[in-house]
């Protein structure tokens, strides 16, 4: 079990499961027009998973470099979704 967690493959499993819930909810979205839209599903989802990148890389050696690079595109894409919030929220108000 140790081996699962040390070698990132429970990051996997998990980026996996991500994969899976983002499918589900775009599939919502399609079928029955409620839930997330699709745009604001990828932010939330995308963030997340170079933050799990992230964690991988520092578990597996990949190096500062993957492991910086992972955090920043994580911080840029987070910052995409809580402008397009921040947007939403501001255009409904009169």
């Amino acid at each position: 079990m140790a081996e699962f967690f040390a070698s990132g493959r429970f990051i996997d499993l998990i980026l996996l499961l991500m994969a899976l819930e983002g499918l589900g909810l775009f599939l919502l979205w399609r079928v029955r027009a409620c839930g997330i839209p699709p745009a604001a599903l990828i932010l939330i989802l995308a963030s997340g998973a170079c933050l799990l990148l992230a964690v991988r890389a520092a578990l597996t050696d990949a190096g500062w470099v993957w492991v910086w690079l992972f955090v920043t595109v994580a911080l840029v894409v987070h910052l995409a979704d809580l402008r397009q919030r921040w947007q939403r929220t501001h255009s409904k108000t009169p």
